[in-house]
């Protein structure tokens, strides 16, 4: 043992760079679930004395490599306590009954119907998970496809879109931007100043595009039309006391966001009370068992491995590398962090590639200063969560319609959904370029 732990000391860089590709490749895979992979991962990383299993040193002290201490509970409490929010909201009915209405204001045209459900999705991304969004969204679209007798497809494709574009505009509204807010100690007031801009603009350009490509599919009978526009919505709502109850939770929730710059109570805290007190008027087993633990546990998993390559110096070194292949020039590592991680996002799970990227941008923060990392950090976002549009195995959400899309034989095959999520991507980072050039790079 004293021979392994001397061999994994000399070494610990290379050691903990080989679990996190390993962990990458089988992640990529697929082959076993991603969360074991993270779980035997961190295993290692602690097995092998990467990061330490005790919260003290011999002489008493606090060990800076205890493995809690790269744990970012902060990301933790939050998805945790948003999951229960908006699972307890979910089944009172309010978002259905919201699409509901959206969609009779359309009166059945099926390219209003695609405007109005890809705004939906992507402002509800803004506010919930993705997975959420689209889980809420999908039997809606099933519905009006099976009315108007028209291919949901076009639909589903959009919303996809719609939901990663959507969920980069705010803190809450993809896991990389809560990991990115933590890392960074950027606000959720931070998040909608710096990225609803742009994220607006790639919206609308997207829609348009998926307009002109989808146009010969996005025809129905009047008669059809007709059914939409008298949809019956005086049941969607299953619980009125409920749903009162959470729209005022969920707005206090985010006006403990909005107004983080004033308070300075963390967005972790103002989502895990408004979850405490929605949970009074609930069964916790019900509601609790419906958080997406899988996801938890693949955070804490990834948080360790990542522990281990930056307690060795891992972190530090590819920071060094990076300011060293861009000479330094902070436009050439906005324009690699922006690129980079448009790409890579859309090949691989965007999740540990932030948790990855984030402390990299910390340590060049650390170097070079706050005011030339503050780009980086929204170059992170932008490219992480819009590179999730690149294939249908980009982003959590992506693989969820497809799943279900296939189950009702309506399949989105990869090339097929690779075209459009190709031109998305280049379409929303040629956008994030010019704007971060210009907003923070122009000088």
């Amino acid at each position: 043992m004293e021979f392994l732990s001397g061999l994994v000391g000399n070494n610990a860089v290379i050691v903990s760079a080989v679990i996190l590709i390993l962990a990458y490749i089988f992640i990529a895979t697929e082959k076993i679930p991603k969360v074991t992979i993270a779980l035997i991962g961190a295993a290692c990383t602690m097995f092998l004395g990467l990061v330490s299993v005790n919260k003290t040193l011999p002489d008493g002290s606090l060990d800076p490599h205890y493995f809690i201490n790269f744990v970012d509970f902060n990301v933790i409490f939050l998805l945790v306590s948003m999951m229960i929010i908006v699972n307890i909201s979910t089944e009172t009915g309010v978002f259905n009954w919201i699409a509901n209405e959206l969609l009779k204001f359309t009166k059945g045209h099926p390219v209003w119907i695609l405007v109005v459900l890809a705004l939906f999705t992507a402002v509800a991304s803004a506010f919930l998970d993705n997975v959420t969004t689209v889980i809420l969204i999908m039997p809606i679209t099933f519905y009006i496809a099976d009315k108007l007798e028209i291919n949901p497809a076009p639909y589903l494709i959009t919303e996809i879109l719609s939901s990663n574009i959507g969920g980069t505009a705010t803190l809450i509204g993809d896991p990389p931007n809560i990991i990115i807010g933590s890392a960074a100690g950027l606000s959720f007031m931070d998040f909608i100043l710096e990225l609803t801009d742009i994220v607006c603009l790639i919206l609308a350009l997207v829609i348009g595009v998926m307009i002109l490509f989808f146009r010969k599919q996005l025809k129905a009978e009047p008669e059809k039309m007709a059914e939409i526009a008298k949809l019956d919505n005086s049941h969607t709502i299953k619980d009125k006391a409920g749903m009162i109850r959470s729209i005022i939770v969920l707005g206090l929730v985010i006006l403990g966001f909005v107004t983080h710059d004033m308070t300075h109570i963390p967005a972790s805290l103002s989502a895990m009370t408004g979850a405490s007190f929605l949970l009074l008027f609930e069964k916790p087993t019900n509601i609790i068992k419906d958080v997406e633990w899988n996801t938890i546990f693949f955070f804490i998993g990834l948080f360790v491995i990542i522990g281990g390559l930056e307690a060795s110096g891992g972190i530090a070194l590819m920071a060094k590398w990076l300011l060293d292949v861009t000479n330094g020039s902070e436009t050439a590592t906005a324009m690699v962090i922006l690129w980079g991680s448009g790409i890579l996002s859309g090949i691989i799970d965007n999740i540990p590639y932030t948790v990855t990227m984030a402390p990299m941008i910390a340590n060049i923060q650390s170097v070079m200063g706050a005011e030339y990392a503050h780009p980086l950090w929204w170059c992170l976002s932008l490219g992480a969560c819009l590179g999730g549009n690149l294939t249908i195995i980009g982003a959590a959400a992506n693989v969820i319609v497809s799943e279900n899309a296939a189950a009702k034989n309506h399949k989105i095959t990869f090339m097929q959904f690779l075209f459009y999520g190709a031109i998305t991507v280049f379409i929303s980072l040629i956008a994030s370029t010019v704007y971060i050039y210009f907003r923070f790079l122009a000088h």
